[in-house]
């Protein structure tokens, strides 16, 4: 089966699948008012440093002061790590570790100003996490002023292939700069790699000038937005399309790739179908099933998903599933076939930070082999950077991802306020966006009313913030919308009635 991109465009918000084999594995959500800053570089201003945890907060013109760690102020090369979140694991990196002995009161002070990148968005309470290693992504290569290096990514395989883009780049390469060649870059031609270089170092340059004439805290470049970024990174070998349901986001796309990447010009292109995008290929059901806290597996057995402020614990089960030769035979197979769908679950929930998987307890420790290097194998196809541990005694896998974004769940919903926090409920925004979509496959005759009956807070959103929305499609509908609130409805229901 093939592999595409759908770009779903919907108003103020932008969801980009990645769909490989008819099967959802990463979502992308960009909403306009809170739109990711990672990539995006700032001129801050140190407001405090902070001797005994060697970092500082830095003002970059945010609600709350990004965090700046000090081995973030030194040239240490995992410091570029979190800004190649398409290919941070697939870089092959050779460096000599800087020194960290120096503290941070040495190297910044209160009221100095500093020019950052982000690396984390803010996540729950805390501020943005920056570093003062600039990065700037391009199609085929990765710029990176003040550091000498060529790193290759792990994802080209072939040797010949290797050494031809690296030799390429290494004799391309300006002093004082390094550069890392993407996966995108296998078979890419040297005036392909020339132009993306000198493109990187004209945005560089402009970096650098506007740095010298603004004053703290100032936003010096922004990332580009999602439908852009869609192709410069995920777009690679094996996507045989991307699919984009918006005219207007189609031609500005067709534009972007003509000036940059004609290459892959064909492989745009436009869906015009009357069935919503996500809803035509199953994606909206992905979606919802990731949102789940228990996913049932094909033999009867399931898995558990429960996320926490400090890590996130899945839970593998038997269920119905009773096999048919012994226990330990059972016990094995659910096991495995356990392993395929967390490893699935994890990417496409972006899950991070520290992960416990409870393995059914399992004898022999040649079968706690098997099942931690299917897990292992499993986690390959992942881009963020995984670090797994060996099984325990009790049949539990450690293992880390990196996090530079919110999980899917935190991404599209909020605490629930009917069980005090302990579940999920969608948050009133993303109600609105399903109410918007509803509305744009309704088939209705013109001038028909359409009253949207929908919890308080719904209603609330659509009669204010996101009233110019409702008025877009009154006016491309040629409908008459009337919202009504309900406090007594469930905050995800909502009634659509035409009349």
């Amino acid at each position: 089966m093939s592999n595409e991109i759908l770009i779903n465009v919907t108003f103020d918000e932008v969801r980009v699948g990645l769909v490989e084999g008819g099967q959802l594995v990463e979502l992308y959500i960009e909403r306009k008012k809170d739109a990711s800053l990672v990539g995006n570089i700032y001129k801050g201003r140190v407001v405090k440093v902070l001797p005994g945890m060697q970092s500082a907060f830095v003002d970059i013109g945010l609600q709350r002061a990004a965090f700046l760690y000090v081995a973030d102020v030194k040239r240490d090369i995992e410091a570029f790590a979190p800004f190649f979140e398409n290919d941070e694991e697939d870089v092959e990196i050779s460096y000599t570790r800087a020194r960290t002995d120096t503290p941070i009161e040495d190297l910044l002070q209160e009221g100095e100003e500093i020019m950052v990148q982000v690396a984390k968005d803010p996540l729950g309470s805390k501020g943005a996490r920056v570093t003062s290693y600039v990065t700037l992504p391009g199609r085929y290569l990765v710029l990176m002023p003040g550091l000498e290096h060529v790193g290759v990514s792990r994802r080209i395989t072939d040797e010949q292939e290797r050494s031809r883009l690296k030799g390429l780049v290494e004799m391309m390469r300006p002093k004082g700069y390094g550069l890392i060649v993407r996966t995108a870059s296998e078979g890419a031609e040297e005036l392909e790699l020339k132009n993306d270089l000198e493109f990187l170092l004209l945005l560089w340059k402009n970096i650098q000038q506007k740095y010298e004439k603004v004053s703290a805290p100032s936003l010096l470049y922004s990332d580009l937005d999602l439908v852009i970024r869609s192709v410069r990174d995920l777009m690679s070998p094996d996507v045989d399309r991307v699919i984009i349901d918006s005219e207007e986001e189609f031609q500005r796309l067709k534009e972007f790739v003509r000036t940059y990447f004609p290459k892959l010009l064909d492989k745009i292109e436009l869906y015009e179908g009357q069935e919503g995008l996500f809803d035509y290929y199953g994606v909206e059901l992905d979606i919802s099933r990731a949102l789940g806290r228990k996913v049932w597996l094909k033999s009867g057995g399931y898995i558990v998903i429960d996320q926490t402020e400090a890590m996130t614990v899945i839970d593998v089960n038997t269920g119905k599933f009773v096999g048919r030769e012994n226990l330990q035979d059972t016990i094995v197979k659910t096991n495995l076939e356990a392993v395929k769908e967390i490893a699935y679950q994890i990417r496409l929930r972006n899950l991070g930070g520290i992960i416990i998987i409870d393995f059914i307890d399992m004898e022999n420790q040649e079968d706690r082999e098997k099942v931690f290097n299917a897990l292992k194998e499993a986690m390959k196809k992942d881009k963020a950077k995984t670090t797994i541990f060996n099984i325990s005694e009790l049949g539990l896998i450690q293992m880390t991802r990196k996090r530079v974004r919110e999980s899917l769940g935190h991404t599209l919903c909020n605490s629930c306020p009917y069980c005090e926090g302990k579940g999920f409920v969608l948050s009133a925004r993303t109600v609105c966006f399903e109410i918007f979509r509803r509305l744009k496959r309704l088939s209705a005759p013109k001038g028909t009313k359409v009253i949207i009956t929908a919890h308080t807070s719904v209603a609330e959103l659509l009669t204010d913030e996101e009233r110019p929305s409702v008025e877009e499609i009154e006016k491309k509908k040629h409908l008459e919308i009337i919202v009504k609130e309900d406090p007594n409805i469930h905050q995800e229901h909502y009634h659509i009635t035409v009349l």
